[in-house]
């Protein structure tokens, strides 16, 4: 084998690059679209900076008062109460009681899908800086244009910027 033919040609390193940028692109989009429904099913529901909802009961007198159930009048179990955002129904259930280690199975649930959503946006932000370092490269491969100037330099965090001479297109 020749020395010559293991290097590839301006235009091949140009096509691979491109090739290569399609499929992180492909790979950014999908990773959006699972981020966009993981956010759709979960709704953001802890959000620290989210006011707290109240519930306004009217009672006829302070002895109803001292004796009034919130499971009772909202028709669901204590456990549940505690939760804050989802009053399911026993109706819903079927008459079925909802223990303790329901309530956790559930939140249990819930914060791996936070942690799932939280894995793919970093995923995200790593597939965005390999794309626009990956652009960069693609946009320096071409030799018809002047060398561009380094205006920041690279990093694991974002992708080395350029500036390209102002030009005119006719």
């Amino acid at each position: 084998m020749r020395d010559d033919d293991k290097e590839l040609t301006a235009d091949e390193m140009k096509l691979m690059q491109t090739q290569d940028i399609a499929y992180i692109q492909q790979k950014r989009v999908i990773e959006m679209k699972k981020i966009e429904k993981l956010r759709q099913s979960l709704h953001l529901i802890e959000c620290e900076d989210r006011v707290k909802n109240t519930h306004i009961f009217f009672v006829d007198n302070k002895s109803d008062k001292k004796v009034f159930d919130f499971g009772k009048r909202l028709k669901t179990s204590e456990e549940l109460l505690e939760m804050g955002y989802s009053f399911a129904n026993s109706e819903r259930f079927n008459g079925k009681n909802v223990t303790q280690s329901d309530v956790q199975n559930v939140i249990h649930l819930r914060d791996k899908s936070y942690k799932e959503l939280a894995k793919r946006m970093e995923r995200l932000k790593f597939l965005d800086i390999l794309y626009h370092k990956m652009d960069v490269k693609k946009k320096l491969l071409n030799k018809k244009e002047s060398k561009p100037k380094l205006v920041k330099k690279g990093s694991s965090t974002r992708a080395p910027q350029f500036k390209w001479k102002t030009e005119r297109k006719r």
